[in-house]
């Protein structure tokens, strides 16, 4: 089933997982590269702190799946993630590929008017500081976004942590938020409504027709992650969600 465009929501219906799903290194610009030229307009990407508190892409709280470092990342500056390679687990293709930093990642997005989904990850114990952190440094870049026919949205902030978000609101109220979901656990929707967001983001199993309708009955957007196969993405469109982000930026074209 083919999506809707609907003009009152600013991002693309489209979302690729992490800059490219599995076919780059995560979180790093050359992913960016490949989903956006599979045609993809919108990208999803993991942001939290070094120990010098540098905003910089990286999904889990280690260093070791993703790169040649070890151990904890915010417990390193930015000077010393920036040196580690993060591309050589994936593919020799790849290899000394580094860690991208928030700021890289935004004038890469600015410069090709391409939208936004940050993801707030704090390293535990950190979720108020990053969700401050990131939503003034989201908020200074995309204040340097450049005028033109095509405008650029502010980057959508989302977090699984309700704390991250708050403090995100708290310094930087202006830009929209959504809360993720690995369940709809009781409360989920008050809870939503409860942080000033505009959206939801759920696992694309949990949703169905009633809780769709539930959220977007309260004004909220619909998305979902991570759905990789036809059948899965068939069925969001023909609940109604309104986006969905995915790791096959090589099988769903954008233009759908």
């Amino acid at each position: 089933m083919t999506a809707v465009a609907d003009k009152a929501w600013p991002y693309p219906r489209w979302i690729a997982h992490r800059g490219a799903g599995k076919l780059a290194p995560e979180n790093t610009l050359a992913a960016f590269r490949l989903g956006a030229s599979h045609g993809y307009r919108m990208f999803e990407c993991d942001v939290k702190l070094s120990a010098d508190g540098m905003p910089f892409l990286l999904h889990d709280a280690t260093l070791d799946r993703t790169s040649n470092g070890q151990g904890l990342a915010a417990q390193l500056s930015w000077d010393e993630l920036s040196r580690l390679d993060a591309g050589s687990w994936h593919s020799p293709a790849y290899a000394g590929e580094p860690l991208a930093s928030l700021e890289a990642v935004a004038h890469y997005c600015l410069a090709n008017t391409l939208a936004l989904n940050i993801e707030i990850k704090p390293t535990p114990g950190s979720e108020s500081l990053t969700g401050t952190v990131v939503a003034n440094a989201a908020a200074r870049l995309w204040a340097e976004a450049p005028t033109g026919a095509i405008p650029i949205p502010p980057p959508l902030l989302s977090s699984f942590q309700p704390a991250a978000l708050e403090a995100a609101r708290a310094a930087q109220s202006h830009l929209p938020r959504a809360l993720l979901l690995d369940a709809l656990q009781t409360g989920w929707l008050e809870t939503t409504l409860r942080l000033g967001c505009v959206a939801v983001v759920g696992k694309h199993t949990q949703w169905d027709a009633v809780s769709v309708q539930q959220a977007q009955s309260a004004g909220l957007k619909v998305l979902s992650y991570t759905a990789n196969e036809a059948s899965a993405v068939d069925r969001l469109w023909s609940l109604g969600t309104d986006g969905i982000i995915t790791d096959r930026v090589d099988l769903f074209s954008p233009a759908c």
